[in-house]
């Protein structure tokens, strides 16, 4: 059970700060509820019931599961699609999964498919264009926690690490290749 104050991701509703875990008022109902407040959405509140496994509700990732995330970037495969009428279900599914792993699958997916069809003259499909944008709101806002900074900050501080690391790597290349 989760406790006051603390962040959680709650299925499409993203993180979400646990304002109470108490009985609902007037429901006459002994069911626990968690009152959750979603960080990047003002004015709502959720009444979620502890016990609910209806949609994902888990803990916000750690620092070093940040860190161990974009360590592992290169590594996490794209998502399978066997089709384009699938893919709008893939897409659904990996979002609803509430996995950081998943949304990492599908940026990626998302994104080197955009980069196919713009090689090939074609526009970025609506479809991954939204889908690629919540899987980014999702994974940018879950780390902007644990990193202590806004999910702008976040983005940043992720496209600056990972450039980082590219530019890392083409160093090494290159002075492999004087050798």
């Amino acid at each position: 059970m989760f406790s006051v104050g603390e962040y959680v991701v709650h299925g499409n509703d993203g993180v979400c700060k646990v304002e109470a875990v108490e009985p609902m008022s007037g429901s006459g109902s002994d069911r626990i509820y968690y009152t959750l407040v979603p960080v990047y959405s003002s004015g709502s509140k959720l009444f979620v019931p502890t016990d609910s496994t209806k949609v994902v509700t888990r803990a916000v990732i750690s620092k070093n599961d940040v860190k161990k995330l974009m360590d592992e970037w290169d590594d996490i495969d794209v998502l399978s699609v066997e089709n384009d009428k699938k893919r709008e279900e893939v897409y659904k599914a990996a979002l609803r999964s509430c996995d950081c792993r998943q949304w990492v699958k599908l940026i990626k997916t998302s994104y080197q498919r955009n980069q196919m069809r713009m090689e090939c003259g074609k526009k970025a499909t609506t479809s991954d264009e939204r889908y690629l944008h919540m899987a980014q709101e999702n994974l940018f806002g879950e780390m902007a926690i644990p990193l202590e900074m806004s999910r702008g900050e976040a983005e940043d501080y992720f496209i600056g690490k990972m450039n980082e690391k590219k530019s890392g790597k083409k160093t090494k290349k290159a002075k492999a290749s004087k050798k």
